[in-house]
């Protein structure tokens, strides 16, 4: 099967650079999937899981907070604020997140403040996903 090159920049550095047979992203009106000889296109992203399937059948996958990204026939390029791989998620520190955003939006805050208790539920919940994918992902993989 052809591959597809991915590379993956977050505004810290670098991320991600590596082939894989499929690019799964977290576009903003759905998941797009990408393989190679794909139709150029460019596309918000949504807070979510990036997922790239290698041809050994493995998955890297990572938590990408929204960004862009740019499809080319043989080049997928992400640019987000954070990306993160999905076994260094803090679920704690999720959770609390979590916690923090609803308890902001449930006291009824107005303008920015609302906005940010808003964008930091989305990303709160996103990661969750994120690690639940990874948890069910590696609970078929066991063997019975």
């Amino acid at each position: 099967m052809k591959r597809i090159h991915v590379e993956v920049v977050s505004a810290e550095s670098a991320i991600l650079s590596a082939d894989g047979e499929l690019i799964v992203l977290p576009g903003a009106q759905g998941d797009i999937g990408v393989m190679a000889g794909h139709s150029p296109l460019m596309a918000q992203l949504r807070p979510g899981e990036l997922r790239v399937v290698q041809p050994d059948r493995q998955e890297a996958i990572y938590y990408v907070s929204g960004g862009f990204c740019e499809i080319q026939p043989t080049l997928v390029t992400v640019l987000a604020d954070t990306v993160k791989r999905a076994e260094a998620i803090d679920r704690a520190r999720v959770e609390q997140a979590r916690a923090h955003a609803r308890e902001m939006l449930d006291r009824g805050v107005v303008g920015i403040d609302y906005a940010e208790a808003r964008a930091e539920l989305a990303r709160a919940l996103a990661q969750l996903r994120v690690l639940e994918d990874l948890e069910h992902r590696r609970q078929r993989r066991k063997p019975r």
